[in-house]
């Protein structure tokens, strides 16, 4: 470790659930229904008090292709001032597009996000449509230095499957980034990700394991297959298919196959020196039989509950 190094972070420690802003158009009526679901399903299914913590993206428009057709979403700090009062104990997290703000005109939103109650932000760059490097503001890796001392919990997102994850999660480390939030994980690819991070740096950020209910919906829609997406890489294509077989499968089945992942993702990474953290999504909206599966999930092992 580098002599004068800033202190390390407290970790989040945290069952985060991601809640995504509603379209501007009746906004105000659909994030106080989302905030009270989560209220009534986190009594119902044991989780009242453990959510510690809701991850909101920042939303931009994407690709022409994108399943569901992007509508003007209530900004981030919008969506948190409605749901917030609503969600007592309950603070927040949020994703950051930074490459398209200069550098002051993001140290004045990552100031409001703060002072708002943000206890992490995930930096993120362009969409898929663009190069890295494109855009005119700053780019996340460089957001990662710059803003040390505004943000104390610096994320970046981690997709274990795309070719050169390894040394590009390595550089942000290096750039200041204080935990990881993975891709929805429909496979284990994860642990051996991990497993060979571990072996080749001293970085251990947190790392906050995602994971994502499939709803029937996601057979004819494909969300959820259009989000994992990347042509031509084996491990994902057996991943889409297996997002395709619990769109498909009956709920006490679909339950058992998301828990069995879970239990080997949580088994295979435990032990390899990460501080982790559960990151819960509901793709299609907050429903009771994603709190029953997240339930579960957590019934097997949770970050609250170890020593």
């Amino acid at each position: 470790m580098q002599d004068g190094r800033e202190e390390e972070p407290v970790t989040l420690n945290t069952i985060a659930l991601e809640l995504v802003p509603p379209n501007v158009a009746g906004g105000f009526e659909k994030a106080s229904d989302d905030a009270a679901k989560v209220v009534r399903y986190s009594a119902e299914f044991g989780l009242a008090g453990r959510i510690r913590h809701v991850m909101i993206p920042g939303m931009i428009a994407e690709d022409d292709d994108r399943p569901i057709t992007m509508q003007p979403k209530l900004d981030v700090l919008d969506f948190w001032s409605i749901i917030r009062p609503q969600l007592p104990g309950i603070n927040g997290l949020c994703t950051q597009v930074t490459a398209f703000m200069d550098e002051a005109a993001l140290a004045e939103r990552l100031a409001k996000l703060s002072a708002a109650g943000m206890e992490g932000v995930v930096f993120v760059g362009v969409p898929r449509t663009m190069n890295d490097g494109e855009g005119s503001g700053v780019a996340p890796t460089d957001a990662l230095s710059i803003y040390r001392d505004a943000v104390a919990n610096r994320g970046v997102i981690l997709i274990p499957t795309r070719e050169g994850e390894q040394g590009r999660f390595d550089f942000k480390c290096n750039q200041g980034a204080t935990y990881g939030m993975t891709q929805l994980l429909y496979s284990d690819a994860i642990v051996g990700f991990l497993a060979d991070f571990a072996k080749n740096t001293d970085h251990r950020p947190e790392i906050l394991l995602s994971f994502g209910f499939v709803p029937k919906m996601e057979a004819r829609v494909g969300l959820i297959n259009w989000l994992i997406q990347d042509p031509g890489n084996a491990v994902v294509a057996e991943e889409q298919e297996f997002v395709k077989k619990l769109a498909a499968s009956e709920p006490p089945e679909k339950r058992r196959m998301l828990v069995d992942l879970y239990q080997r993702v949580v088994d295979g990474v435990a032990e390899l020196g990460f501080p982790l953290s559960i990151h819960f999504e509901a793709t299609y909206g907050v429903s009771a039989p994603a709190f029953e599966t997240f339930a579960e999930m957590l019934a097997y092992w949770a970050p609250d509950q170890q020593a």
